[in-house]
């Protein structure tokens, strides 16, 4: 075989301007969609010729099968195909007539996708969660989901499949190549239409004759309201159905009823009318008049809840018992234990607002208040027996006498002596004391009581006694900190600290007492309030100290004092006189 490598001879300048002239003229690209005429059939394949190619490119039957165009098949026609491939590895041109027509159908539906127009399609399947729909002028597939497929469920979809009918496309998917499509968005514009012009007949306050009860839902119930128009369905919301309480529809309606209704509202954006039943009856509350605030009255509970019971007055006029009216003792009461529906109960009422139409009423009040009862059988500073029912980390509650009341017993009121955490730990539930009311707070509906009250309060031994005083005490123990002393006549301890234990320095060791000795010391500090007394032996020391040297002399009182710096004192000031 030669190869011509001479480019610059007329023949072969020829060459190159003849091909070159040819391929420009078909513009061959590959990832075009271009034309092909039939010139051979075969069983298995068809072949097709395309100018401008170096060879016949072939398609497989089967592939003019799956786009439904097997019948066009024929030697001497043309279709479409897409030019994947001018050479593939082996050499050969590569065409599909699928991918053609999906490209077609794809670019179909994005011209109506966007200029928002209905396409039409018939549905040839199911799948799972919708079917599969067939783009009718280009056969390509979409899918709609079940929830697309109408604005009402349906059960059989078969009377749907292969009718041709309108979709609207919803979704493309332009990198994937899918496309989403909803019957149910056609369906509902249909109707919206229809449904715009049946409401477009009705205003507010017009009554509706004979509307059928369609359903009940827990927020109302739905009727349907036939007109010349056309028929449409409204909405009794609960609160409209009765001036009464009502817990359900299904308590006032049974399906298929007939009742006539009043237009309360009108929507025509939403496409909603809004009708009433209790309008088209007199209004109850019209008779609040006959009621007074701080009167008594028997009310019917109808309904309960956990922060109280509606009741009725009379038949449609409500009120609130509120959970916190209900008892003057129980806290945080749950109405359900108090009361059943049905049940006749005495209430007091303590509002009434016309403009906000509700009415408050008091089942506590129509009952005599304990707390005021308490305060006039046991005025504060009374005794009075209770019993422990509960407890916590920091007080004790009991139960007084007869009273259905609970009293607040602090851990601080238990002793005047002992530690409180350790007080608390000494009783438990069932226990009876005798106490002490300490303050009764009607309004807060709580009661203090005290059970140290009761005792001898060892803090009295003070009641005469001011700074600079002088007292004997009992050493307890001793440690680091000082002396842990206690007067003799009462159960109450105090510390010394260790830096008022004595002037000089050497002195003030707790280590020379081993405890049970008797000491005088000075009252430095008192607070009776606060209920804290500070006691120095340093204090006494100054003080005697002052009372020598002044009189010349030690008459001292109490034992184990350490006045060893006085004599240095006294020495120095008898000098002083003899040089005078």
């Amino acid at each position: 075989m030669e190869i011509y490598k001479d480019l610059s001879s007329p023949k072969t300048q020829q060459f190159e301007k003849l091909l070159n002239s040819q391929l420009s003229k078909n513009k061959i690209e590959e990832g075009k969609i271009i034309e092909g005429k039939i010139t051979k059939i075969t069983s298995k394949y068809i072949f097709l010729f395309i100018p401008g190619l170096k060879s016949e490119p072939v398609i497989d039957v089967n592939e003019m099968k799956m786009i439904g165009m097997e019948d066009q098949v024929k030697e001497g026609s043309k279709i479409s195909v897409l030019l994947e491939k001018i050479e593939d590895k082996n050499g050969d041109v590569v065409v599909s007539a699928l991918k053609a027509q999906k490209i077609k159908g794809w670019n179909e539906l994005v011209k109506s996708y966007e200029n928002k127009e209905l396409i039409n399609g018939k549905i040839i399947q199911k799948t799972k969660g919708g079917v599969i729909v067939e783009h009718v002028e280009t056969g390509s597939l979409m899918f709609c989901p079940g929830s697309q497929i109408s604005d009402k469920p349906i059960k059989n979809i078969d009377h749907l499949i292969g009718v041709e009918q309108k979709f609207a496309l919803i979704k493309l998917d332009m990198i994937r190549g899918n496309s989403v499509v909803s019957r149910r968005q056609v369906v509902s514009t249909n109707k919206k239409e229809d449904k715009a012009k049946i409401i477009e007949k009705f205003k507010v306050g017009d009554v509706i004759k004979d509307a059928v009860v369609k359903g009940y839902s827990s927020f109302g119930c739905f009727f349907e309201v036939t007109t010349p128009e056309g028929t449409i369905d409204t909405l009794c919301h609960l609160q409209e159905i009765s001036y009464s309480r009502v817990n359900h529809p299904d308590e006032i309606f049974n399906i298929g009823e007939k009742h006539d209704l009043k237009v309360i509202s009108i929507d025509m954006e939403k496409l909603q009318v809004g009708c009433s039943l209790k309008q088209l009856s007199p209004d109850p509350f019209e008779h609040i008049s006959n009621y007074q605030i701080g009167n008594e009255y028997e009310v019917k509970v109808v309904k309960i809840t956990d922060y109280g019971c509606f009741c009725e007055l009379e038949a449609g006029l409500s009120t609130l018992l509120h959970s916190s009216e209900i008892s003057w003792t129980k806290k945080n009461i749950s109405p359900k234990k108090m009361f059943q529906v049905g049940d006749i109960i005495k209430c007091q009422i303590t509002e009434i607002d016309k403009d906000k139409r509700r009415v408050a009423i008091s089942h506590r009040l129509t009952k005599e208040n304990p707390y005021s009862k308490l305060e006039s059988d046991y005025p504060v500073g009374s005794d009075i027996e209770g019993i422990v029912n509960n407890s916590n980390e920091y007080a004790i509650y009991l139960k007084l006498a007869d009273f259905d009341i609970d009293g607040f017993l602090h851990s601080n009121d238990l002793s005047y002596s002992g530690k409180p955490e350790e007080e608390l730990l000494k009783y438990k539930k069932g226990d009876k004391l005798k106490v002490r009311i300490l303050e009764i707070k009607k309004t807060d509906q709580k009661v203090r009581v005290g059970l140290k009250q009761l005792q001898k309060d060892p803090f009295d031994i003070f009641k005469d006694k001011k700074v600079n005083d002088t007292i004997t005490v009992k050493v307890v123990s001793t440690d680091n900190k000082g002396l842990m002393v206690k007067p003799e006549d009462a159960d109450i301890e105090f510390l010394i600290k260790k830096s008022q234990m004595a002037m000089s320095a050497s002195d003030a060791r707790p280590s020379r007492f081993v405890g049970g000795e008797r000491i005088d010391a000075a009252i430095a500090d008192i607070n009776f309030e606060k209920r804290k007394v500070t006691l120095s032996i340093k204090l006494l020391e100054e003080l005697m100290n002052a009372k020598a040297i002044k009189e010349h002399s030690s008459p001292l009182s109490g034992k184990n004092l350490p006045f060893s710096s006085l004599s240095e004192q006294l020495d120095d000031k008898k000098k002083n006189k003899d040089k005078e």
